[in-house]
Parts: structure tokens; C-alpha cells; sequence
């Protein structure tokens, strides 16, 4: 298990910009964001490997999202901009020790989740 802490949620118009933060307690090989809103399944948003050469995006976040990290920090970023009410959901950070499980997303690491609500 490798525990994950999330922050940075919060309540936002369209528009507007947040920064979501995630620190693990260990170094880890791929690091990413999922999300979910109310009566929809978990989607994922976002992901880096540990280099930060390999990042990926779910078309609805492309140009809007960015991903980040810090591997001294054992941390991942993702700065949001441009939200837009269809963000609103509860956003989990998660982690995995190889690429493809972290995109499949079934075998994760996950943290506890922080909300992110756009009003419109």
C-alpha cells in the first residue's frame, strides 16, 4: 500500500483555475488523476511517469489540464484551467508501479478523493 494525500479542491466558477496536489509516502513509477461525478463511473484525466517525459490526457481535459510532478517531493500536480461545469466531481490521485496499470486504473494506489465544483 502506498498512501496518498490529496488537497486543493474546492468550489469555483467557470472559468476559473485550481491546483490540485498529491504527495505519496514513496518514490513510484507512474503517478496520475481519476475522477468521478455523481451516477458516472471513474474516468481518468491524467498521468506522468516518473522522467515526466511520458504524460497523457483524456481528450476532455487536453489544452486545458496540465500534469506535473516532484520527484523530491514525492508530489503530483494538476493545474485545471479553464473549468468548466462538466469538471465537477470528486478527483482521486492515484499511483502505480507500471505505466499500463496505471491507465487501466483497476489496480491502483488511491487516495481519498478531493471535490472540485464548477458553478456555471
Amino acid at each position: 500500500q502506498v498512501p496518498l494525500v490529496e488537497s486543493g479542491g474546492g468550489l469555483v466558477q467557470a472559468g476559473d483555475s485550481l491546483r490540485l496536489t498529491c504527495a505519496a509516502s514513496e518514490r513510484i513509477y507512474a503517478m496520475g488523476w481519476f475522477r468521478q461525478a455523481p451516477g458516472k463511473e471513474r474516468e481518468f484525466v491524467a498521468a506522468i511517469t516518473w522522467s515526466s517525459r511520458t504524460t497523457t490526457y483524456a481528450d476532455s481535459v487536453k489544452g486545458r489540464f496540465t500534469i506535473s510532478r516532484d520527484n523530491t517531493e514525492n508530489t503530483v500536480y494538476l493545474q485545471m484551467n479553464s473549468l468548466k461545469p462538466d469538471d465537477t466531481a470528486v478527483y482521486y490521485c492515484a499511483a502505480a508501479h507500471a505505466w499500463t496499470t496505471m491507465l487501466v486504473g483497476t489496480d491502483n494506489y488511491w487516495g481519498q478523493g478531493t471535490q472540485v465544483t464548477v458553478s456555471s
